[in-house]
């Protein structure tokens, strides 16, 4: 099953906790903390894997989860890093922030690679908390989650060559003429649902010509396709990448001229760059009945817009040597049919200037502190360990939080909500 679209929910690993410990050897009473640090929870990657044409492996499997970090120990020892997570796309691959809509990456290159949910940092071993005034720290950090967060993946398919037209226009059957694919074909319309790919062999009419472009026959477009109407944008979306638009019409139809028109029409409607793509006209099944009589004036037509027009059966083979002569013509040199067309992947880096920042809000009789310095915090905090607790409560007041609670009116009993985390605020501040 062809699936151009998916969903997935991502959760990176977690840091692992710090430890706690204290340096214990024979005529050392005081060896002072050697609590290591945890380790780094694993990230998750996408990456562009050029044997896959489809997103079917996220067809079932939605949620995918990476490796936690590994608790810290004593003797400074580190907790193990959790194994990064990489998940494969298909060449061609956009990338969707779920929450926001904006584009994550744009993926169309082999290999290449973004990361799309960072794992969370280790924390701290209490060997980091000894000072002057304090030698035996018996706190250390837990470690920060990983990140979580919802993808939309979009393919549009990357092909050299794209087939157009209207249903039943005779794009499959010549899509089984010119390569070894085998797509369904049947006398009616809309028997293709989804997109078929298949490889030209240039050779056939250039035998020094090394290139094997790629042709894909794209389901039949109908008149109000750029506004949704039949298969609409699902369709549309995968003309964007093309290199050459090869627009097929059945010669023997009623208003041949009139069924290019509402292809050109749709694509102009929904990109009007797509009309400024190299492409040709072909006029199909000239076996048919009256189709041989009316390609003199559908040339003449289309010769007054400017599109070239190869008459062909693709059912008995007439014309196609021509045809592959012609899209050999349109097609760039081996060099530059390696490099994927455009539009060029893209990874999109945003910069987190409000890292530092937070916000106080009220909510009815509840207090909401927002801001991932201070979320962060409180996800590292064991707030059942007493050291740990009363540093959370430092951190808060050289931050200038507690400040700004108070401003807020916040009083002794009150709840404060911070991540996923309710804290009482006290006499003094946290209780």
């Amino acid at each position: 099953m062809f699936l151009d679209r998916a969903t997935i929910w991502l959760r990176a690993g977690d840091g692992g906790d710090g430890a706690v410990s204290f340096r214990r050897e024979a005529h050392v009473p005081r060896g002072g903390p050697d609590g290591g640090d945890g380790g780094r929870g694993g990230s998750i990657y996408l990456r562009v894997d050029v044997g896959q044409t489809t997103l079917a492996d996220y067809r079932y499997h939605h949620h995918f989860r990476a490796e936690s970090g590994g608790r810290g120990a004593g003797a400074r020892k580190h907790g193990k890093a959790g194994e990064d997570l990489e998940l494969s796309v298909p060449p061609g691959t956009a990338v969707f922030d779920g929450a926001t809509g904006e584009l994550v990456a744009d993926l169309v290159a082999a290999g290449q690679r973004v990361l799309v949910a960072r794992g969370g940092r280790g924390g701290l071993g209490n060997v980091h908390f000894a000072t002057a005034t304090h030698r035996t720290p018996r706190h250390a950090l837990k470690g920060e989650p990983g990140e979580e967060r919802q993808l939309h993946l979009e393919l549009r398919l990357i092909a050299d060559v794209g087939l157009v037209g209207l249903p039943n226009a005779g794009k499959s059957t010549l899509l089984a003429a010119l390569t070894n694919a085998t797509p369904k074909i049947a006398d009616y319309p809309f028997t293709t649902l989804e997109p078929n790919l298949g490889v030209l062999d240039l050779s056939a009419v250039d035998p020094d010509d090394p290139r094997r472009p790629t042709i894909a026959d794209l389901p039949g477009l109908i008149e109000g396709a750029s506004s949704g109407a039949g298969l609409g944008h699902a369709f549309l979306r995968h003309v964007e990448r093309t290199r050459v638009l090869v627009h097929v019409v059945d010669l023997a139809a009623r208003d041949p001229e009139g069924d290019r028109a509402i292809v050109r029409e749709e694509l102009r409607l929904h990109d009007e760059r797509l009309l400024a793509k190299p492409g040709l006209v072909v006029a199909n099944k000239l076996d048919l009945p009256g189709a041989r009589e009316r390609l003199p004036a559908f040339v003449d037509a289309c010769a007054g817009v400017g599109q070239p027009v190869i008459g062909i059966s693709a059912r008995t083979g007439e014309g196609l040597p021509e045809l592959l002569r012609a899209i050999s013509a349109l097609l760039p040199g081996p060099e530059e049919l390696e490099v994927p067309p455009e539009p060029a992947g893209v990874v999109v880096h945003r910069f987190d200037s409000d890292r530092e920042s937070f916000a106080v809000e009220r909510e009815g009789d509840l207090f909401r502190v927002r801001g991932r310095r201070i979320e962060r915090l409180v996800a590292q905090t064991d707030f059942e360990n007493e050291e740990s607790a009363e540093r959370f409560q430092r951190d808060l007041e050289r931050l200038g939080v507690a400040r700004e609670l108070r401003r807020a009116g916040v009083r002794p009993g009150d709840t404060v909500l911070v991540g996923d985390r309710e804290l009482e605020w006290g006499e003094e501040g946290w209780a």
